[in-house]
């Protein structure tokens, strides 16, 4: 210790002893609130712990930063001028006085409501009078007060004698080599305290919903950590009057028979209409960005998906197939809560305050559930909103599996087929599995073992660009996708599970872009930009006897309602799916569409028209989507067409907004 700079000795005492403060913290937070009745295991207790003290040091990491890039300096340092020592007590000591303020806070709001401080609190500054007046009939104020004053008084005379001792110690003889090779490391040091992971992906708060116990995912968070986290993603605000206004329009068009406007309930028991099989495995294959008008199914002269063309000529193919908006995160979290993800700030996956949703997926409750990604599920925090939507799942990422990580999304997507091709003939039936692939990204890498895919390089970026290609790179990269997709359907049919599976392919999204002229032109990104939300939805099996295709308008909510239909399970619906297959909603069959922004871009599209407006109500217009002159507006032609879309645009969107927060698994019976 003694050969290092002041600054270093000084760092390493104060982060040590703050963090085994915070941890202290954290223990009589469990000593105070765990529930003996329902106690943590070990493991999940232990887990806690750790990923616990990793938060905390990452916030003293935060805390005592500008104080490590700064001290350096020779009028900065607090070891060579009292003004600076006194600088840097004064920030040290406020933002020490800020950080227990919020565990003060957070350990009381926790006693009053059982969760963790998050950016919702401050719902209780709008009435700060009785706000404040229930705060003082519920806590012993002034004994808090006296606390924190006395906690903030030890701090300051602790970390003040702490610079004294070690600025009258001997300061460390480096030479320049070893001066630089110590301040490398100690950068490093920091980094990696600071990232808290040797991976990809840096800790998050999505981490914490490692376990199904709740109190082990509330035992994790560090206060601090997590309200900046609430803050940064859950800033979307309901107007339950909003909500109220657009009931019954809703209510009707998601069939609910005890409508009750003043509870605002959005719940029923749904019957399945389309069984098919007994007790049917399910394998559902997302594909990145698998627009419609790239592929095959699209009449697409370059044919860059024969395969999934195939599994269409003999399985169930819906034509007219949406994505609410565009984004794979927000893709995931539709499909397992059957909502469109309508958070303008940033993903609803990244947002903790509703990762917890009731899933249709819960009343798969005989099935083994797994989920396989390429990559890390730390990516755009899916893995709380996976963890907390699925039972008992078993989430499968690239440290799991054989094969090489190929690029920044982990192993290819054909590799990723036959790995859980594998991992599936193994599993108990009946099972839930998701299968979601990534590499139709850039940088387009295909591996060198690609089980026999050939690269075309026969066609020019005129005739790729002609049919709604970017490169030859990414048409060889679609063309990879799809040819993965059939390489995991040769492996499974050589498996024991295959004959009682139904398979379902759809795209997470499309792509904007030149969608070509074998597409109608509403497609493309120069008109009304469908061709970014238009996917194919392919239900594919062996327990399917005839090949059918529909036309009919639907979109991603409706996926799990569909996929339960057809395993012949009911559930309860809490959110907007509806049933594919179920022939009441075939008269009122329109999809909701979102482009996020501040002022976002929402519509409605039915079997011909398509109505968009910014949410302020400017740039509303009715347009016909299949139309040589797509950009027409048709309002004032059909203004009761008009109004009524209008209506149910803004409905879905205000009851998106609400539901999510009325929606946890717990409170759905």
């Amino acid at each position: 210790m003694n050969s290092l700079p002041k600054l270093l000795r000084f760092l390493f005492v104060f982060i040590s002893s703050l963090t085994l403060l915070f941890v202290l913290m954290r223990v009589a937070f469990y000593l105070t609130f765990n529930d003996p009745v329902s106690p943590l295991t070990l493991h999940d207790l232990l887990k806690s712990m750790w990923l616990g003290f990793r938060f905390d040091l990452r916030m003293v990491v935060i805390m005592v930063a500008p104080l490590f890039f700064l001290g350096w300096i020779k009028w900065l340092s607090p070891f060579r001028y009292n003004i600076a020592r006194n600088v840097w007590l004064s920030y040290l000591s406020l933002i020490f006085s800020i950080y227990a303020l919020f565990y003060a806070v957070d350990f009381g709001y926790y006693a009053y409501l059982s969760t963790r401080l998050d950016f919702t609190s401050v719902r209780l500054l709008e009435d700060l009078s009785i706000s404040a007046e229930m705060v003082w009939e519920s806590y012993h104020v002034v004994w808090i007060t006296l606390g924190l004053l006395a906690t903030n008084l030890s701090f300051i005379y602790l970390t003040h004698q702490l610079f004294k001792k070690i600025s009258v110690q001997k300061d460390g003889n480096l030479s320049m080599i070893k001066g630089v090779l110590i301040g490398f490391i100690s950068f490093l040091m920091m980094f990696v305290m600071g990232y808290s992971k040797l991976s990809q992906y840096p800790l998050r708060w999505s981490d914490a919903t490692f376990s199904k116990h709740p109190f082990a995912t509330q035992l994790t968070y560090n206060p601090i950590h997590y309200f900046l986290d609430t803050f940064k993603n859950g800033r979307v605000a309901y107007d339950e009057n909003r909500v109220k206004e657009y009931y019954p329009i809703i209510a009707e068009y998601l069939g609910i028979k005890n409508q009750d406007i003043k509870s605002l309930n959005f719940h029923k028991r749904v019957i399945p209409t389309n069984p098919i099989g007994k007790n049917p495995n399910v394998v559902i294959i997302i594909m990145e960005s698998f627009a419609s008008y790239k592929s095959s199914l699209s009449g697409n002269p370059l044919n860059p998906s024969p395969y999934v063309q195939e599994l269409a000529d003999n399985g169930i193919y819906f034509k007219n197939y949406f994505s609410p908006t565009t984004g794979t995160a927000r893709s995931i979290y539709c499909t397992l809560t059957s909502l469109p993800d309508v958070e303008l700030t940033g993903t609803s996956s990244r947002n903790p305050l509703i990762v917890n949703q009731h899933s249709i997926a819960h009343d798969f409750k005989a099935c083994e559930k797994s989920y396989f990604i390429g990559g890390s599920a730390s990516w755009g925090n899916i893995r709380g909103m996976l963890n907390q939507s699925l039972d008992n799942l078993h989430l499968y990422e690239e440290e799991e599996y054989e094969a090489p990580r190929t690029d920044v999304w982990g192993i290819s997507d054909i590799d990723l087929a036959h790995e859980a091709n594998g991992f599936l003939s193994k599993m108990k039936e009946p099972f839930f599995s998701v299968i979601q692939t990534s590499g139709n990204h850039r940088p387009y890498t295909i591996p060198d073992n690609s089980y026999g895919f050939k690269i075309r390089e026969d066609i020019s970026e005129t005739e790729i660009q002609k049919y709604g290609f970017a490169s030859l790179e990414e048409y060889n990269s679609f063309r990879f996708m799809d040819y993965s997709v059939g390489h995991f359907m040769e492996e499974a049919k050589k498996s024991t599970y295959y004959k009682n599976t139904i398979f379902v392919f759809y795209g997470d999204h499309g792509i904007s872009g030149n969608s070509g002229q074998h597409v109608p032109k509403g497609e493309s990104s120069s008109n009304l930009d469908l061709g970014a939300l238009r996917v194919p939805f392919i239900i594919y099996s062996p327990l399917i006897k005839e090949p059918k295709v529909y036309d009919k308008v639907v979109s991603e909510p409706d996926v799990l309602p569909t996929i339960a239909s057809m395993m012949n399970i009911s559930y309860i619906a809490t959110t907007i799916g509806r049933d594919m297959f179920d022939t009441q909603f075939d008269d009122k069959r329109e999809v909701f569409t979102i482009t996020h922004s501040s002022n976002p871009l929402i519509g409605l599209l039915g079997e011909r028209y398509y109505f968009r407006t910014r949410y302020d109500g400017t740039m509303s217009g009715l347009y016909d989507a299949y139309s040589d002159e797509p950009l027409i507006d048709h309002a004032s032609e059909n203004p009761e067409l008009f109004q009524k879309m209008k209506n149910l645009t803004y409905g879905i969107f205000e009851t998106a907004k609400y539901i999510p927060y009325f929606n946890k698994r717990e409170d759905v019976k």
